[in-house]
């Protein structure tokens, strides 16, 4: 409980997936299962572009899953198929130097997170909110807080939650996401008085913006306009460590 409880001056409440990693939050299902690997991509689609909730879209999911997942099969995953992008890890590390409180706020699974810092493939972060649906027993190396995501609109509460838990003024927090399913943290980011950073930002979180007149105070990384598909090399090549000062500049408005 020690990384809870330590006094923070910030926070810096970011999405995982197509933000800080290369992969979805779908990608381990369709490693274990590649037969629905059409519909998870669907899936994720729908709820990113905020046609169908994210409640809707694990339903889906459960319909369709041909079997379990265990932590067998997410290590199977991890250990062909985990990526990050370029500096995060040092961008963790520094932010927990600084006493800037890293939390991962992201549709992604919680079990997924689990076995990434049970196999030391990140910094351990204190919190993580995350959906619940894959889900494992409890391990040492898992975060100190967990919050459970259920909607896309969890991500604005839950930051909530942890910044009135620590007592961190709006000033000091700052949100970071790529998509559309990202528009209502960086709704209440924005009414809350945050600072909000696209990472790697998609059209569907811009045209959501646009459309509640929310500003995105900085840009990071690549910037796709309409129809624009992912690059994912030139995305590989965007260096984390850069956002350092970006967040020192959020942090002295």
């Amino acid at each position: 409980m020690e990384e809870q409880t330590r006094p923070f001056k910030a926070i810096f409440s970011s999405d995982w997936s197509e933000c800080l990693s290369p992969s979805g939050p779908f990608d381990f299902i369709a490693f274990v299962y590649p037969q629905i690997e059409p519909e998870l991509k669907e899936v994720f689609r729908s709820y990113t572009g905020n046609r169908i909730s994210l409640g809707d879209a694990c339903n889906r999911i459960q319909r369709t899953l041909p079997g379990p997942i265990t932590p067998e099969m997410m290590d199977a995953y991890l250990e062909r198929e985990f990526a990050v992008y370029r500096g995060v890890p040092e961008l963790i590390e520094w932010c927990a130097g600084k006493g800037i409180l890293f939390m991962l706020n992201t549709t992604g699974m919680i079990g997924y997170f689990q076995r990434v810092f049970a196999k030391g493939l990140l910094p351990r972060v204190p919190v993580l909110s995350a959906n619940p649906l894959f889900r494992f027993a409890s391990d040492a190396s898992d975060p100190s807080l967990i919050l459970n995501l259920h909607e896309t609109r969890d991500k604005g509460r839950n930051t909530a939650a942890v910044v009135n838990q620590m007592g961190i003024p709006a000033e000091r927090v700052i949100v970071m996401g790529d998509s559309g399913g990202d528009g209502p943290h960086f709704e209440w980011a924005h009414q809350a008085g945050a600072f909000i950073i696209g990472s790697m930002t998609k059209q569907s979180l811009a045209t959501y913006c646009d459309n509640r007149g929310v500003t995105i105070s900085r840009r990071f990384g690549l910037v796709y306009g309409p129809g624009e598909m992912r690059d994912v090399e030139r995305e590989m090549t965007i260096d984390f460590r850069e956002l350092i000062g970006t967040i020192e500049e959020a942090l002295t408005r």
